[in-house]
């Protein structure tokens, strides 16, 4: 049985900060009216629910952005069976404090002159809703009830979802 909780507000933002802070996303934009999708590492999480992304001053995707701001963000954490989809806008901006606060020193792989480096630009994305997944329990409680309703033919408990709606 599945439990639906749909979150707005702060908690939608604490649920945003808990299944994407410091992770990996899918990070999707649009070219011809085609997703184009890419890894990229989550920067920052502001406490309105903004999500920072650096990103090279010429890169596709920030072409693609300035063309079509509308982006899609998803996050798995499939060890911990947690699951985030996100829609948004997404904004290029280049502001060297925040490129300073949010630097870290794994950034240098992709920007090779450090934090000061003229080419490193910063992608701003504002969410407008998503969905979220969690299990109840944790992974290893949830594969026994799934095995459990296998062997049983009932309908195993799905954990927790529902929709997140985030202020403009």
């Amino acid at each position: 049985m599945e439990d639906i909780k749909n979150l707005s507000g702060d908690v939608a933002i604490d649920k945003l900060k808990a299944l994407a802070e410091n992770k990996i996303c899918l990070f999707c934009t649009f070219e011809e009216n085609e997703i184009v999708s890419r890894p990229m590492g989550t920067q920052g999480i502001d406490d309105n629910g903004t999500i920072w992304f650096f990103s090279n001053r010429n890169s596709i995707k920030n072409i693609q952005i300035a063309t079509d701001n509308k982006v899609y963000l998803m996050y798995a954490d499939t060890g911990a069976q947690h699951y985030l989809s996100l829609t948004g806008h997404a904004q290029i901006v280049d502001d060297r404090k925040k490129i300073e606060s949010l630097w870290t020193p794994l950034a240098k792989a992709w920007f090779e002159q450090g934090k000061d480096d003229p080419d490193i630009t910063l992608i701003k994305v504002q969410p407008t809703e998503g969905h979220y997944w969690d299990t109840k329990n944790g992974k290893l409680i949830s594969m026994i009830k799934i095995a459990a309703a296998a062997l049983t033919g009932k309908q195993p408990d799905a954990g927790v979802h529902g929709s997140v709606k985030y202020n403009q």
